[in-house]
């Protein structure tokens, strides 16, 4: 009865999340308005060509896509003729696959958890099993599945003590949800337990850590990263021709509005101490990029454009592409990680991290508090609560470069001391894939 209740609301509310899809975001992001039948389950029968069922891995967006590809890629080495699709929500997540797996995986839109596209979609699909990134639990999707018998692998699991009350106020829906789980294979304990307070079996429960910690940059990213480092690091306006005149170079990653002046303004307040320093400014997302170049045309500063690849000293480089963050991160002296200044919970502060860059963040982290105490904890991550702080910090470092380097040493520790969760998940994963015919 929860689940009928929650499919005529959804079904009733239809209207203006295809108003939202379609007309408010597709305005911002055209990429909103293609393969929009795929919202429907009207998937592409290019997919379900293949004589052998499919795995889903479903990604929510950007990150949940960075955050599996180490996971995705293990299992493709391990099992090359395994047929995949990756499923997301957005255009951004969509263009993450393509550039992570070229034409290796199959890729589409999650449809809309009406119970027909749902059933659509499985139907069309006929996965093999379900794998989904963190908390993306939506109970027609799961209800169905389980139904029809396809396992539910709920992997790098997270549950935050918020989000557990939020499912406690709708106890019958958060039922169905967790009777529809195969497996569960999370961040922690905490998390675990989270999860069997809500009704989830304990013995359908593991505890195999954040996959996000087994990250390591590739011999083609460090070569990037050094090819980057020649480009934004060395001051080109040096009177002394015979020597690097490196300067301090840090990246604001995955900015939100407001977080984009504030940033800026604690760039304005470097460079009175550190006139040469360069921040490259990277926008959370794409309809973004426009809006902070407007900032930086009417402020002060100069600027260039990552996407022009006309960079000439300026003092801002505004990253206005897609798919190049880890480098640039790589190619700095320290970082900082947006969503932080404001209520946005932060993002993925290991990206930086793996590449022993340390991280400066605002103090709300609350998405990632499954990696932001241990990254702190080891001395790897730095809080500031302020644009003010956050430049008062970058000038001690600017002027402190062992300190700096010392706190990329400690990250890179940290993600050093916390991998080991791909393989533990793919034991799992393993369990439910179907034998080769």
């Amino acid at each position: 009865m929860a689940r009928i209740f929650y499919s005529l609301a959804l079904i009733f509310i239809s209207p203006l999340i295809v108003f939202y899809l379609y007309i408010l975001r597709g305005k911002k992001n055209q990429g909103y308005r293609a393969h929009f039948k795929e919202r429907f389950g009207f998937v592409s029968k290019s997919l379900f060509t293949v004589k052998t069922k499919p795995l889903v891995f479903h990604c929510a967006s950007v990150g949940e896509v960075l955050a599996a590809t180490p996971l995705i890629k293990a299992l493709q080495k391990a099992h090359p003729n395994l047929n995949i699709l990756i499923t997301c929500n957005t255009p951004t997540g969509r263009e993450q696959i393509l550039n992570q797996f070229k034409n290796t995986v199959a890729c589409s839109y999650l449809p809309i958890d009406f119970p027909f596209a749902t059933a659509r979609f499985l139907k069309r699909i006929k996965p093999q099993a379900l794998c989904i990134l963190e908390t993306e639990l939506w109970p027609n999707l799961m209800a169905i599945s389980h139904k029809k018998n396809i396992p539910v692998l709920v992997i790098n699991a997270r549950l935050s003590e918020k989000s557990q009350q939020g499912y406690q106020k709708v106890a019958k829906l958060t039922h169905i949800i967790m009777r529809s789980i195969t497996v569960l294979a999370s961040h922690n304990k905490a998390d675990a337990e989270r999860f069997i307070e809500l009704g989830l079996e304990t013995s359908k429960s593991h505890v195999t850590g954040s996959i996000k910690f087994d990250i390591t940059p590739s011999d083609e990213q460090l070569a990037e990263v050094l090819n980057l480092k020649q480009l934004y690091s060395i001051n080109k306006n040096s009177s002394n021709e015979h020597i690097n005149d490196e300067r301090f170079v840090w990246v604001a990653g995955s900015t939100h509005p407001i977080e984009h002046e504030l940033v800026l303004s604690a760039h304005q307040e470097l460079l009175k101490k550190q006139p040469n320093a360069l921040l490259i400014i990277a926008p959370r997302h794409p309809e973004q990029f426009e809006k902070v170049a407007e900032l930086l045309t009417q402020s002060s500063l100069s600027f260039s454009r990552r996407s022009q690849n006309n960079y000439n000293n300026e003092q801002v480089l505004l990253a206005d592409t897609l798919g190049e963050l880890q480098c640039l991160y790589g190619a700095a002296n320290v970082s900082f990680i947006g969503g932080s200044l404001i209520r946005r919970g932060g993002h993925n502060p290991l990206e930086s991290a793996a590449f022993s860059v340390g991280v400066i963040t605002g103090p709300h982290t609350y998405n990632f508090d499954h990696v932001y105490p241990e990254l702190i904890k080891l001395k790897g991550a730095v809080v500031v609560d302020s644009n003010d702080e956050l430049a008062k910090q970058l000038i001690t470092f600017s002027q402190n470069t062992k300190a700096c380097q010392t706190l990329g040493i400690k990250a890179a520790q940290c993600v050093a001391k916390n991998q080991g969760a791909i393989q533990k998940t793919l034991t799992i994963i393993n369990q439910y894939l179907e034998p080769k015919p």
